[in-house]
C-alpha cells in the first residue's frame, strides 16, 4: 500500500511514458507512491510501453481499457483501483508541473479537513506559459469563467486537469460523477456542492513534450453538455444531452433537404418530406457516431449494421412519438403540449434503444471490466 497514487490517463502517449515516470521519481523521491497509467487501448503501443516499465519498477501498473474511451472515465477507474489515501491526476504529455505534487501531498497531510488541492494557472505564481495557443487560451478563459458562474465554483481553475484529492472525499461524490467528458475536476467540485475544502497551488502550464493534443470540437461539446447536466441537477446524462443536440441539428438538415427536394419534386411534398427525414436520420447517425458515442464509435462493416439498426430504432421512435402525442392530445387538447410530449417520448426511446442496439457496449468491453486491472 502506497501513500499516493498518481493516475495518468493516456491515449497515444508511448513516447512520454518513461520520460514522465523519470520526472515523477525525482519529484517524489522519499515518498511512497505508485504510477497508474490508464490507457484507452492506444494503437501506438502505450500500454506495452508501461508494461515494459513495470518489469523494472514495482510501483508501476497499467489499466488497459478496451472498448471505452474518455479522460473522465479513465481518471475515475484509476482512482477507484488504488488503495492509497491520496490520489493525484496528471497528464502524460508533461504539460503539468510534477514538482508541485510534493507540496500538494504536504498540504493534504497537514490539514485533515482539506479535501482537494488544485494545480492552478490562475492564481499568483501560476500561468499558461507556452502550453496553449492564443485561441486555446481564449477558449480556456471563457470555459473557466462559464464554469465558475454556472456551477457556482469558487476555485480559480475548475477546468484544470492537475489535482490531488483525498480518497475518502472522492468516495463521497463518485456515484454522482459523469463518466463521459474531459473535465473531471469541474464535475467533482460541482458534485461536492460546496462542501469540500479546497486549496490551490500555482503552476506553469508547459508545452507538450510529444504526441498530439486531444482537444477538439467534440471535447468542447462534451464540456458544455456537462454544464447542462450539472445545471439540471443530474436529471439527464452528458450522453443524452449530446444525443439531443445532434437531433436538434437534424431538424435543420431535414428542412434543407426538403427544400432541395421540392426544387425537383414540385407539388410532391410528401415525397420531399420523406426524403428530408431519410437524410436527417443518416446525418444524425453519422454525428452520433462521431460525437455522442465516440467511445463506442462504429468502424468498417459495423457502420452499415449500425446504420440499419438505427433506421429501425428511429422508425419505432417515430411511431412512439405519434402515439404518445395522440394520447396526450386526447387527454389535454392542446396541440403544442401534445406534440412536445410525443417528441420527448420519441427522443427517449431513440436514445435508450440506440444505446442498447446500435452503439451497444461490445462483449469484449464487459470482459475488460471483469478481468481488467
Amino acid at each position: 500500500m502506497h501513500d499516493l497514487s498518481v493516475v495518468i490517463p493516456t491515449f497515444n502517449e508511448k513516447d512520454n511514458v518513461r520520460r514522465l515516470f523519470d520526472l515523477l521519481r525525482v519529484a517524489l523521491d522519499g515518498q511512497s507512491w505508485e504510477a497508474i497509467y490508464v490507457d484507452d487501448d492506444s494503437p501506438d503501443g502505450t500500454a506495452e510501453e508501461v508494461r515494459s516499465l513495470a518489469l523494472e519498477f514495482d510501483n508501476v501498473r497499467v489499466i488497459q481499457r478496451i472498448g471505452r474511451r474518455g479522460l473522465a472515465g479513465a481518471c475515475i477507474e484509476g482512482i477507484l483501483s488504488s488503495t492509497s489515501p491520496f490520489c493525484a491526476v496528471i497528464d502524460a504529455d508533461l504539460q503539468h508541473d510534477e514538482t508541485r505534487l510534493a507540496p500538494m501531498l504536504d498540504a493534504l497531510r497537514g490539514d485533515d479537513e482539506l479535501d482537494i488541492v488544485i494545480g492552478s494557472r490562475n492564481i499568483d505564481g501560476g500561468s499558461n506559459g507556452r502550453g496553449l495557443s492564443r485561441i486555446r487560451r481564449w477558449g480556456s478563459d471563457r470555459a473557466t469563467a462559464l464554469t465558475r458562474r454556472m456551477l457556482n465554483i469558487a476555485a480559480s481553475d475548475p477546468i484544470s486537469g492537475f489535482f490531488m484529492v483525498r480518497r475518502l472525499s472522492f468516495n463521497e461524490v463518485i456515484t454522482s460523477l459523469q463518466g463521459e467528458g474531459f473535465k473531471i475536476l469541474a464535475d467533482m467540485l460541482a458534485a461536492s456542492a460546496g462542501r469540500w475544502k479546497t486549496h490551490e497551488i500555482p503552476y506553469t502550464f508547459r508545452s507538450r513534450h510529444a504526441g498530439e493534443s486531444k482537444m477538439d470540437s467534440a471535447v468542447a461539446l462534451e464540456f458544455l453538455s456537462l454544464l447542462v447536466v450539472r445545471k439540471t441537477g443530474g436529471l439527464v446524462s452528458t450522453r443524452f444531452v449530446l444525443f439531443c443536440t445532434v437531433g436538434f441539428t437534424g431538424i435543420f438538415v431535414q428542412l434543407l433537404a426538403v427544400k432541395i427536394a421540392l426544387a425537383f419534386l414540385v407539388d410532391q411534398f410528401a415525397l420531399a418530406q420523406a426524403f428530408g427525414v431519410f437524410v436527417a436520420i443518416n446525418s444524425n447517425f453519422l454525428w452520433n457516431n462521431l460525437i455522442t458515442y465516440r467511445d463506442r464509435a462504429l468502424r468498417g462493416r459495423a457502420i452499415w449494421r449500425g446504420l440499419l439498426s438505427f433506421y429501425a430504432v428511429c422508425a419505432l421512435g417515430a411511431v412512439m412519438n405519434v402515439g404518445v402525442a395522440n394520447l396526450s392530445f386526447a387527454a389535454l387538447p392542446f396541440w403544442a403540449l401534445a406534440s412536445i410530449a410525443g417528441a420527448i417520448a420519441g427522443a427517449l426511446w431513440n436514445f435508450v434503444a440506440s444505446s442498447l442496439v446500435t452503439w451497444r457496449t461490445r462483449g469484449r468491453t464487459r470482459v475488460a471490466y471483469r478481468f481488467g486491472d
